[in-house]
This record gives structure tokens, sequence and C-alpha cells, in this order.
């Protein structure tokens, strides 16, 4: 199977790379490397195993170039985070939007039948339940909330007027290998980088909110399953189906590191969530999915590679 892998320098996306090339897929990766990191993929293309393309999904020459002689599209190229989409929601809707409008013209100019989305919970915005199925109102609250399911519903609109089939994936909090640092990411890389800098974790609220968190390991094989689902266009929500405090979360990471930085407490930040869980059930039935890397297992893995790509 030929595919494209937008995004693939990055941290899902070379995860993704790492699973297809394993399988024996002939990869392309489309990626700017403004968030991407080329050492995440380097030694597959010194050895030919992919092919690289160094281009922007906001310039159409560039995605209808890497769609072509393509059977599937695993779509990651993105702006991410709540708090960068307020500070530059241009960037964000550009590349959000009008990026996946591009690689969806790029399909269809060359006649790709299928893409897999890679989505967020962001979404939902303000959670009415605990527990969040596929049904949950879509009520996004923040830039990149609206920018991803604008390019959700973009992508459905596809499917409905062309010859395109799609599956979206809808990600709850993902960690794991080539997850670094960066103001804006997920709570696991801040956490880490607090630990081996020596200094305090700081919690937001009273850290008792709740988060699930799955591996990506499990998110690329939840991948390779859409890709391999036969049976038409359809949304999944990807989580663990398990949840965490963030309070165990940071006691945990201290103890898997063997260094202990204690906790500062700040106030809480408006709009953070409180608790949040997928319900992964379609997924599992539909797609045969089921995670299988627990937390601690996960987070041992990951703390050791964060210590030896500081």
């Amino acid at each position: 199977m030929k595919v494209l892998v937008t995004g693939g320098a990055g941290f899902i996306g070379s995860n993704i790379v790492k699973l297809l090339i394993s399988k024996g897929h002939d990869v392309t990766v489309l990626d700017n490397l403004s968030s991407g990191y080329i050492e995440n993929i380097k030694k597959w293309i010194e050895s030919d195993s992919i092919s690289f393309i160094n281009g922007d999904i906001r310039e159409k020459e560039s995605a209808e170039a890497a769609t072509k002689d393509q059977d599937v599209v695993f779509h990651l190229a993105a702006s991410v985070g709540r708090q960068r989409s307020i500070d530059d929601p241009i960037i964000d809707s550009s590349t959000n939007l009008l990026g996946t409008v591009n690689i969806l013209e790029g399909m269809r100019k060359n006649n790709v039948k299928k893409i897999v989305y890679s989505d967020s919970a962001a979404i939902f915005g303000e959670l009415l339940s605990d527990t969040i199925d596929e049904e949950h109102p879509q009520n996004a609250d923040s830039p990149y909330g609206v920018s991803k399911l604008a390019a959700e519903k973009m992508i459905l609109a596809y499917t409905g007027i062309y010859d395109i089939t799609a599956v979206c994936l809808r990600y709850f909090n993902i960690y794991g290998i080539n997850q670094r640092f960066d103001q804006y990411g997920n709570v696991i890389p801040i956490f880490a980088q607090r630990i081996f800098s020596g200094e305090p974790i700081t919690i937001y609220g009273d850290g008792e909110q709740t988060r699930d968190f799955v591996n990506v390991a499990d998110v690329a094989r939840a991948n390779m399953l859409a890709a391999e689902y036969s049976k038409g266009t359809e949304i999944f929500n990807l989580g663990s189906g398990t949840s965490i405090t963030i309070n165990r979360l940071a006691e945990m990471m201290q103890d898997i590191a063997g260094i202990h930085v204690g906790v500062n407490y700040a106030p809480e930040r408006p709009a953070d969530v409180k608790h949040c869980k997928a319900n992964s059930a379609k997924a599992e039935s539909m797609l045969g999915f089921s995670t299988s890397v627990g937390l601690e297992q996960g987070l041992t893995e990951y703390i050791r590679w964060f210590s030896d790509n500081r």
C-alpha cells in the first residue's frame, strides 16, 4: 500500500510511520518541520525506507504533489493546542482548515480514495458528562477546537460529494516516545521537563481533575485499523477508557524517574475541564481497537526515552 503521512515527522506521525514501515508499506512523509523533528524520521530517510517532502499543507502545490499516486492519506499535520490557537488563531485556522482542504483537493485531483484524519477531543468544548462518546455535543470553545471540528466537517462533506472514504479518530490525551517538551504541549512532557530540571511540578487547581491517557503505540495501531476499515466513512473517539488524577500522575512520574521534586499548586485556569474519559466502545466493536500499553508501562518507557533525548 502506498501511503502519505502528513505531519509524519511529528510525535504521533513518526510513530505511525514506524508502524507502516514495519508492515512493509510504501511511505511518503509531508512535513514542514515547524513542530516536527527530522530526528524522528532521519534514519528512514537515510536508508531510503521513506520518501520525505519538506513542504507545507497550506501550499496547494505541495499538497497536490504529495498526494499523487497514494492509496491512503494519514492526515496529522496541524497546529496543535488550545493556548497556541488563542495566541495565533490565524495560523491555527489556515493550517487546520485550509491545509485540510488542500489535502482533500489533492486527493480529489489525484483520485486518492481514503483519508484517516487525526481529530481531537477539543471539538467537544465544555464537557457535559465525565465519559465522552461520539454523540456528545460538539461545542468547541477555542480556535483550535473550532478548526479541528471544521476540518472534520469538511472531510465529511467531501465524502458525501466525491468518491472519498474517511475515518476520523478523535484523540484524547496521547503520550509516548517522540513527544518533546513544548510550552503549549501535553502535561506529561511538561512534568518530565520539570522533573529532569529539578524544579517542582506546577499543578493548576487541586490536582483532582482527571484525564484519559492513551499511549502513542496504541494510537498508531488504531490508525492502521482505520486504514483497513472497509465499511465506509466513520468517526471514532479514541482513548484508553480509563482516567487518572493529575496528582497521581505527578506522583507516578516522579516515582518512575526516581527524582522527587515536589508539587506547587497554582490557581485553577479558566475553562479547564475537570474530568474527562473517552468512551471507546464504538472503536472497540467496529475497529477491533483496544489498548495494549498500560499507563505505568507507557510512562516508564517514555521517561527512559525523555531522559535519553533531552
